[in-house]
């Protein structure tokens, strides 16, 4: 006798802007290979592949709002037209992705009788208190913060699982590994046929850079003043753009004339494994608000160490010294002095194929979706 089918899945998400919709199209892939999947979303991105890939009901192309209050409006309203819709879906399990805290609709399922899954994409109070920060008072913008993460805990308690990307991840969202409620290894898949080594390691020149957003959170002002202070022999590219890409542009106009520095400007995510194939270490001093940078994983299936923070789910992946190195601080003197020492090592080559090694065994997408067989499986058990 064959194993039994899986359940049908619903996926629930917040508002998604582009990375969002990035990682939201990762799972569906996923679990649209091993069952039945429907998205119901928000304002997800007019030319998203999910629309023409996956049965979607979306609640409102609004958005989040410009305002704590007009935000805080809409985010009752969509949990209130969530609970609506799950009401008429007919799947047994409803995935709430990032939605960690729509409280309402994750009752309302339960209440259905549907089993529930919450899957973290990050540390969300921490993403919207340093949002919070830069337009409120830090006494406000914690105090709203801390509201999140306590309607958070309510989530993670009233569902029959929890899933975080690695082990660390959990941990640091003070959930336990071990709990048999929580499976902590749900972890995105690289496109693998796409992102392989194309240029060996011994080939590549001495290019250290950045792939990503061009903004405060992903330490762009730090990284400016690393890349100043870099021997003249090593070329620091900045690939993406962002709202610090003309900041970057003219605090770095010598060494861009001096070819010391390269700013690539955006870049198709088709062209992204030949970026990542030209760098002999790619950078990240992240805040811990991700719970695992896609652009960490596709670097290390391109036999490309990465250089990063330690925060959330990164250790699991970035193994220091093994596939890469960790950032113990993002202070531009010590960032600097880390780059020199990493491009100094004899065993780059050897990091650099434990990389590839490790996104093959582990982040495949046929490892992936038997991840979520499992997951399924036990839930539905």
């Amino acid at each position: 006798m064959g194993e039994p089918p899986l359940p049908d899945v619903c996926v629930v998400t917040h508002p998604l802007a582009a990375a969002g919709e990035n990682a939201t199209r990762s799972l569906l892939d996923i679990l649209g290979a091993i069952t039945g999947v429907a998205l119901v979303t928000a304002d997800l991105p007019e030319d998203s592949e999910i629309r023409e890939k996956r049965e979607l009901v979306e609640l409102t192309r609004k958005g989040a709002g410009d305002s704590v209050l007009v935000a805080a409006v809409r985010f009752l309203l969509n949990q209130l037209r969530m609970c609506r819709v799950l009401a008429d879906r007919d799947e047994e399990v409803v995935l709430f992705y990032g939605a960690t805290s729509y409280v309402l609709p994750i009752l309302a399922a339960k209440l259905l009788g549907k089993t529930v899954v919450v899957e973290p994409r990050g540390d969300v109070p921490l993403t919207l208190r340093l949002n919070w920060e830069q337009r409120m008072p830090d006494r406000v913008a914690w105090t709203l913060a801390g509201l999140v993460k306590a309607l958070e805990r309510v989530g993670f308690t009233l569902a029959d699982g929890v899933v975080t990307y690695t082990p660390e991840m959990a941990r640091q969202l003070d959930l336990h590994p071990e709990s048999q409620r929580v499976f902590p290894t749900g972890a995105r898949y690289v496109r693998t046929e796409e992102f392989d080594v194309e240029r060996p390691y011994e080939d590549r020149d001495r290019v250290v850079g950045f792939l990503g957003r061009l903004d405060e959170e992903k330490g762009i002002r730090e990284l400016a003043v690393v890349a100043k202070n870099l021997p003249a022999d090593v070329t620091f590219r900045f690939v993406g753009d962002g709202d610090l890409g003309g900041w970057l542009e003219r605090e770095l106009a010598a060494e861009i004339e001096a070819g010391r520095v390269e700013l690539t400007g955006w870049v198709d995510h088709d062209d992204v494994p030949t970026q990542l194939n030209d760098l002999a270490l790619l950078v990240l001093p992240s805040q811990p608000t991700e719970g695992l940078p896609t652009t960490i994983l596709e670097a290390l299936a391109c036999g490309t160490p990465v250089y990063a923070s330690p925060v959330s789910g990164v250790p699991d992946v970035v193994r220091d010294g093994e596939t890469g190195f960790h950032i113990p601080s993002r202070e531009p003197t010590a960032l600097a002095a880390g780059i020199e020492e990493i491009l100094a090592r004899d065993d780059l080559a050897n990091i650099s194929e434990n990389g590839r090694d490790l996104i093959e065994a582990e982040y495949s997408f046929e490892a992936a979706c038997e991840r979520y067989r499992q997951i399924l499986f036990a839930l539905s058990g």
